[in-house]
C-alpha cells in the first residue's frame, strides 16, 4: 500500500494503517498536534483506517478542517461537562463554527454566566483526566432505542431523520456519549486553551416554532497566547458594535416598530448618501448605465425566475386587484425585463446595468443583528449581459474594479471560485466547464490567488466570492461575482449574432458593497466609528477660543469650507474650549480647528487630528488645498 503524502514523498506499508498510525510512524511530533486527516481530499476521523493507495494529509491546527476537529472535541468536552453538574440537561447539537463552537442545550432553568464559570472548571478537569476518545456504530434501530434511553429527545429525532439503512456513529469520552459524525481529537488532553464566551437562545432547528434552546458559544486554541490574543480581539470588537457607535453617533437606530429595518438618522445618510455617490461615480468610469426597477412585481414575474416556487417564504406578497404580487428579494429579475425589452445586437455587448435597488426579504426575528442582518437593504447590483468570449475579460475588469473598491477602505480579501454542484444543476457540463475556467483564468490574469471551493456553486452558474478582512482580521463575505445560465433560459433572452442568429448571452450578476446597510456596519467595526475625511458625516469642527472676540473668523473659516462642499460646523457654544475640543473627539470628527487670537491676527487655523495630541498651525489656503485633497484622493488617516 502506498501512501503519498502532501510533500509528494511515498510511504508503503504491508498492512492496513489508521491515520494516526501513519502520522507517528511519520513523526511522533507530528503526532502530538494532529488533529485531522485528509485522505483524496477528503476530511476523515485520525481513527480511519486505510486500505489502498492514497494521498495522505496530515491536518493540525494550522488548517481549517483542524481547528474545526479541534473545537469541535471542545464543544463535546462542554457538552460533558454540563452533563455532570446538571444532569436533566437535554443535548441538541454542538458543531465547530468559525473561530470557535457552540453547543445548543435545553435546561429547565435558564443557564446564567455563574454557570459557565462552573461549567469552565469542570471542562478543566475533563481536559486534566486526558480521557481516551473513541467511536462506534449502531444500526438505526439500535441507536434510536440508545438515546431514548439516555433521554436525549433531540438526539432521537436528529436520528430518525436519517434513512431506515443508515449506520450511525458516536463518540465516547469516558462516561459521555453523543451522537456525532467526528472528526475528533484521540484524547480530551490538548484542548487546554479554551474560554466559554457568550449565553444565546436558539430555536430548535432555527425554526421559531420550535423549542426554545440555550446555546452557550465557546473557543479553543492549542496555545494560551493565542486565547488571550484572540479575547483581547474580541474586546475590541466589542468596543466596536456597530450597533453600539451607531447609537453613540447618530448614524441609525432600530424601532420595535420596525423589526430588522433600519432608520438612518441624518448623520447616517449623510454616510450612505456619500457611498452611494461614490458607487455612481465609479460605475459611470467604468462604463454601466444605471437602471432602477419597481420594488413590487407580479407573481407571474416571481413564477418565471423561479422565485416563487424556492423563496416564497423569505418574500413578502400582497394582493392587488385580485392578483398576487410580491416585493422584491433581488434585483436580477428586474434587470432582466430591462434587457428585454429592446432588441439587441452582438455589437451592444457587454451591456453594463447597474441598480441600487431597495429589497425586502423575510428574515427569522431570532437572526436579525443590527445592520448586519436586515429584513431590507440596498444591494448594489449589476447585472453583466455579454457574449461568451467575452466572459473572462469582463470577469479579469471586474475583479480589478473589485481591488480598487476595496484598496480606497483599506480592506484585504481572498477570492473563493465555487465549481458546479454535483447534483442539482442546470445547464450543459459544458458550458459549466467554460465558465469555470474563465473565472480561474480571469483571477490568474488579475493577478489573484483563488481558493476553489469544490461543489458550492450556485445551481445556475459558478461564482468568485470576495472576502473582506477587516482591520481586526475578521472576514465578511462581500463581493461576489455569479455566472447565470437560468435566468437568460427562463426568459428567452437572446440577441442577435453577426450571422443574424438569435444567440442565448450570458448574464453575470455582480455585487461589491452587497448589501450597504451591511457594508456601512462593516466599515462602523473597521474604522471603529473614526471615518476618513472623505467619507466622515461631519468632517470639520471650528472650535472658537472665545464666543465674542473669535466667533466671526471662526464663522469665515466655515463659509470658506461649505463654499466648497466641506461638512463643517462651528461649535460656538458658551462652554469650555476643553470641554468643546473632547466632544469633538467623543464624536470622533476627523478635523477640529481651534481659533484663537495668533490665528485671527495671523489668518491662520490650528488644526488637530482624531486621536491625535500634537497640532499643526496652517494658512487658511492650506486648509482649504488639504482638506479637498483628502477628500479627492480618498486618503485614509
Amino acid at each position: 500500500m502506498k501512501i503519498t503524502l502532501k510533500d509528494g514523498s511515498v510511504k508503503e506499508y504491508e498492512n492496513n494503517m489508521s491515520v494516526i498510525d501513519i502520522a507517528k510512524d511519520i513523526s511522533e511530533g507530528l503526532a502530538r498536534v494532529a488533529c485531522a486527516g485528509e485522505v483524496d481530499g477528503e476530511v476523515v476521523d485520525l481513527r480511519t483506517v486505510i486500505d489502498k493507495d492514497c494521498e495522505l494529509n496530515i491536518l493540525t491546527f494550522d488548517s481549517d478542517e483542524g481547528k474545526h476537529a479541534f473545537r469541535h472535541t471542545a464543544s463535546h468536552i462542554l457538552a460533558q461537562a454540563v452533563k455532570r453538574l446538571y444532569p436533566e440537561t437535554k443535548l441538541a447539537i454542538g458543531p465547530s463554527i468559525d473561530n470557535g463552537f457552540y453547543y445548543d442545550m435545553e435546561k429547565d432553568t435558564p443557564f446564567t454566566q455563574e454557570d459557565l464559570e462552573k461549567i469552565e472548571k469542570e471542562m478543566k478537569k475533563i481536559v486534566k483526566e486526558n480521557l481516551e476518545i473513541t467511536s462506534f456504530t449502531k444500526p438505526r434501530d439500535e441507536a434510536i432505542a440508545f438515546m431514548k434511553e439516555r433521554n436525549e429527545p433531540y438526539k432521537v429525532e436528529l436520528i430518525e431523520d436519517l434513512p431506515e439503512d443508515s449506520v450511525i456513529s458516536f463518540y465516547q469520552q469516558g462516561e459521555f456519549v453523543d451522537l456525532c459524525a467526528g472528526p475528533h481529537l484521540m484524547t480530551t488532553k490538548p484542548v487546554k486553551a479554551f474560554k466559554l464566551t457568550s449565553i444565546a437562545g436558539a430555536y430548535w432547528r432555527g425554526d421559531e416554532h420550535n423549542q426554545m434552546l440555550t446555546r452557550i458559544y465557546g473557543t479553543a486554541f492549542t496555545k494560551k497566547a493565542e486565547l488571550d490574543a484572540y479575547l483581547t480581539m474580541m474586546e475590541e470588537a466589542r468596543k466596536r458594535d456597530h450597533r453600539k457607535l451607531g447609537k453613540e453617533l447618530g448614524l441609525f437606530m432600530m424601532r420595535e416598530e420596525g423589526p430588522g429595518f433600519p432608520f438612518f438618522l441624518p448623520k447616517g445618510m449623510v454616510l450612505k448618501n456619500t457611498l452611494l455617490d461614490y458607487w455612481r461615480e465609479i460605475h459611470q468610469k467604468a462604463g454601466y448605465v444605471e437602471i432602477s426597477t419597481p420594488i413590487m412585481l407580479s407573481r407571474h414575474l416571481w413564477e418565471t425566475s423561479g422565485h416563487w416556487d424556492h423563496y416564497k417564504e423569505n418574500m413578502y406578497t400582497t394582493v392587488i386587484d385580485d392578483q398576487d404580487f410580491a416585493i422584491k428579494p433581488m434585483n436580477c429579475p428586474g434587470g432582466v425585463l430591462v434587457y428585454d425589452s429592446e432588441p439587441r445586437s452582438y455589437r451592444d455587448l457587454p451591456l453594463r446595468m447597474g441598480e441600487l435597488g431597495l429589497v425586502h426579504r423575510h428574515e427569522k426575528s431570532g437572526q436579525l443583528h443590527g445592520l448586519m442582518r436586515v429584513r431590507c437593504f440596498t444591494q448594489d447590483d449589476a447585472h453583466i449581459f455579454m457574449r461568451p468570449d467575452q466572459i473572462e475579460s469582463e470577469v479579469m475588469q471586474l475583479i480589478q474594479f473589485i481591488d480598487r473598491v476595496y484598496s480606497v477602505f483599506g480592506l484585504s480579501y481572498r477570492i473563493e471560485l465555487s465549481t458546479r454542484p454535483e447534483k442539482k444543476y442546470i445547464g450543459d457540463l459544458a458550458i459549466w466547464e467554460q465558465s469555470e475556467k474563465a473565472l480561474a483564468d480571469a483571477c490568474v490574469h488579475a493577478g489573484k490567488d483563488y481558493k476553489v471551493n469544490p461543489g458550492d456553486g450556485a445551481f445556475y452558474g459558478p461564482k468568485l466570492d470576495f472576502h473582506i478582512k477587516d482591520s481586526l482580521g475578521r472576514e465578511w463575505q462581500c463581493g461576489t461575482i455569479q455566472l447565470d445560465m437560468n435566468l437568460p433560459e427562463r426568459f428567452d433572452l437572446t440577441y442577435v449574432e453577426k450571422d443574424g442568429s438569435k444567440v442565448r448571452p450570458v448574464m453575470l450578476h455582480r455585487v461589491i458593497f452587497g448589501s450597504i446597510e451591511r457594508f456601512i456596519g462593516i466599515l462602523i467595526e473597521h474604522f471603529a466609528g473614526h471615518f476618513p475625511v472623505w467619507l466622515a458625516p461631519q468632517q470639520v469642527v471650528i472650535v472658537p477660543v472665545h464666543h465674542e472676540r473669535h466667533l466671526a473668523y471662526a464663522q469665515q473659516l466655515e463659509a470658506m469650507l461649505l463654499a466648497k462642499g466641506v461638512r463643517v460646523k462651528v461649535d460656538g457654544r458658551n462652554e469650555k474650549l476643553g470641554y468643546r475640543v473632547r466632544e469633538a473627539q467623543t464624536h470622533k470628527i476627523p478635523m477640529q480647528i481651534v481659533v484663537g487670537d495668533g490665528e485671527v491676527e495671523n489668518g491662520t487655523a490650528t488644526v488637530r487630528r482624531y486621536g491625535k495630541k500634537d497640532s499643526v498651525t496652517i494658512t487658511k489656503e492650506e486648509l482649504l488645498e488639504s482638506i479637498l485633497n483628502e477628500i479627492e484622493t480618498k486618503v485614509r488617516v
